[in-house]
């Protein structure tokens, strides 16, 4: 009984083993910049919570330099382009023509910046060269230029600068709204004084009529709220436009005048009556 407690402690211990580095393997690496944790730019770590958003995809890009030569690039955005491998390759060169696969640079080795609509990813510690730039690690650099409206597009190959002897890189670019700035409000200040006033009168004149009608149980012109203030109101206003604006004072007669019965005379007694037949 014993030896069979024993057996099936050992098997759920492998099994929680197991547990763990199935959960490790699947968890995928992310961004490490260049230096210590504790030294890391704010700036570039926030450049990368930026970008994060494309993560998730994958981009290709194919090249047909000659006959021997066609390679296809694959690059992810701070994450590993083969999670089974454990290689930290974040864009790499598979060879069209016998499947050798180079690792252009590495998401362990980053480094970040940006300017005012692009930002400027670049994978470092790749592959070894072998006869060109005195044998040092690939380098890539990827230039995101702002196009907005699109998350990302036209990831493309620019050019590979290996005819120095150091300091050798490959240069994509690719488009995406997550490298445009902020866009500006676009409302003045005396637009937005102007929305906030329009939206409390409406709020004043639909709630008070709403309070009027259903609860004073108000009818006809008493619903609009305040109405009285408001009538005293206009006809003050009224009355100052008149003392304001009147080009004359008021105890000026007007030029005209109506013709009054003093001023037509006394009727003549005589009459039409001759005019009568006899």
């Amino acid at each position: 009984m014993s030896s069979l407690c024993h057996t099936s402690a050992v098997l759920v211990v492998f099994m929680a083993l197991a547990v763990c580095v199935g959960a490790e393997q699947l968890e995928e690496k992310s961004c490490d910049v260049i230096g210590d944790e504790s030294s890391e730019s704010q700036t570039e770590r926030a450049l990368l919570k930026k970008l994060e958003p494309l993560s998730q995809m994958r981009f290709n890009v194919t090249v047909e330099k000659s006959k021997t030569e066609n390679y296809i690039y694959h690059f992810r955005v701070c994450r590993e382009v083969n999670s089974s491998q454990h290689d930290f390759g974040g864009l790499v060169q598979t060879d069209r023509q016998g499947r050798r696969t180079t690792v252009i640079g590495r998401i362990n080795e980053t480094q970040v910046f940006n300017g005012s609509d692009w930002i400027m990813l670049i994978y470092k510690g790749g592959d070894s060269y072998g006869s060109h730039c005195s044998g040092e690690k690939r380098r890539a650099v990827i230039m995101i230029s702002c196009k907005r409206g699109v998350i990302a597009s036209s990831f493309s190959i620019i050019s590979e600068e290996r005819e120095k002897e150091q300091e050798c890189f490959y240069l994509f670019e690719m488009d995406s709204s997550l490298a445009c700035p902020a866009e500006d409000s676009h409302l003045s200040v005396g637009s937005i004084l102007l929305i906030t006033f329009a939206s409390l009168t409406a709020v004043y004149i639909i709630g008070g009529f709403l309070y009027q009608r259903l609860v004073v149980g108000a009818k006809g012109m008493e619903q609009f709220p305040h109405f009285a203030f408001w009538q005293d109101l206009g006809n003050l206003v009224a009355d100052g436009c008149d003392f304001v604006c009147r080009s004359k004072p008021r105890n000026v007669p007007a030029a005209y005048r109506g013709v009054g019965d003093d001023q037509l005379g006394e009727e003549s007694e005589e009459r039409d009556d001759h005019l009568l037949p006899m």
